[in-house]
């Protein structure tokens, strides 16, 4: 759509843009870019008028809209999709995927009916109030599984980048691949594979849920006591807009980086992780016991001693860990 063309033009600029170089660079009339404009400014954009010198963005709503999030020749967020409602953002990429959708497509969703989180969690999804988004990821032919297994670890590191850079708030992960805040759950990430007949990867897709504006009374009695939003933590929190477009770019340089960079992420997984030296539940379908969280693996396996005094690793497929004092 043309306003969508004018939008990509005026993101991100300091100075005006006339609506001669626009018609040009869009090969419309300039009452087609008048048109364009006043069309963004009923969807709620700020769009200045300065005489003799053309058009300049000075706001934007809290709109997850494709045409400002997608960035074109970008190996994660070159084609964005946003659905009002969908069951999930996984499933939906996972249907995508096969029906042949690119590497690097995102998915984002203003409410889902059946968001989930590891081993088949429910995760609220309110509307307005989060951003809810999955990529779709194709990984090269020579990633294995036991490789790909690490993703999610890299994932949490990106998220908590991208966080802390948008908002300045500290934000710590809790294995495997809760984000934290004032110890209370921030953000989930879910990754599944999909795998080829022959059980080669076929795809990837890394599902993000951030808690945005949620008030304690949205999260309830219940999850109050374990979720935090950033607009808990901050008197303007930002949009669901601004949240996306600093994980989509985190998460285009993790693809970029991954698998050669492991030293990096593993050591500020490590240094973020604050599930260690803590007592933890590890919590499995036939047994639960106590334990001590002492290191991250090389694999991204958490280290623990046994009440017994013995040692082992665990794996996040194998095992849930809780604390035994508050979430963490």
């Amino acid at each position: 759509m043309l306003k969508d063309n004018i939008l990509r033009l005026l993101l991100g600029r300091s100075a005006p843009l006339s609506g001669q170089a626009m018609s040009r660079e869009l090969g419309v009339s300039r009452a087609a870019v008048w048109k364009g404009v006043e069309a963004l400014r009923r969807d709620g954009y700020v769009i200045a008028s300065h005489p003799a010198k053309g058009y300049l963005l000075t706001a934007s709503p809290d709109l997850l809209s494709p045409a400002e999030l997608s960035r074109p020749g970008r190996a994660v967020g070159g084609e964005v999709v946003y659905l009002e409602v969908t069951d999930s953002t996984n499933n939906e990429c996972k249907r995508r995927a096969a029906d042949g959708a690119s590497s690097g497509l995102v998915v984002i969703a203003g409410e889902q009916t059946g968001g989930r989180g590891r081993r088949g969690r429910s995760y609220q999804s309110l509307p307005g109030k989060g951003l809810y988004l999955s990529v779709l990821l194709r990984p090269e032919g020579s990633a294995s599984p036991e490789v790909l297994s690490h993703f999610t670890a890299w994932v949490s590191v990106a998220v908590c980048r991208a966080l802390e850079g948008l908002t300045g708030l500290p934000c710590g992960i809790k294995w495997t691949n809760d984000i934290l805040l004032g110890n209370r759950k921030l953000c989930g990430i879910l990754c599944e594979l999909g795998l080829t007949d022959d059980r080669r990867p076929d795809y990837m897709v890394v599902g993000i849920g951030v808690n945005v504006s949620q008030t304690e009374a949205d999260f309830g009695p219940e999850l109050s006591a374990i979720a935090t939003s950033l607009g808990q933590h901050m008197a303007t929190p930002p949009t669901r807009a601004e949240a996306a477009r600093a994980l989509l770019g985190e998460l285009d340089r993790l693809w970029g980086d991954f698998p050669g960079r492991q030293g990096e992420y593993l050591g500020e997984y490590r240094t973020r992780c604050l599930t260690l030296g803590k007592q933890v539940r590890l919590i499995q379908p036939d047994r639960e016991r106590l334990a001590t969280a002492l290191a991250v693996n090389e694999d991204f396996s958490l280290r623990v001693r046994l009440e017994n005094g013995t040692e082992e690793n665990v794996s996040s497929g194998e095992v849930s860990v809780r604390g035994l004092e508050g979430y963490v």
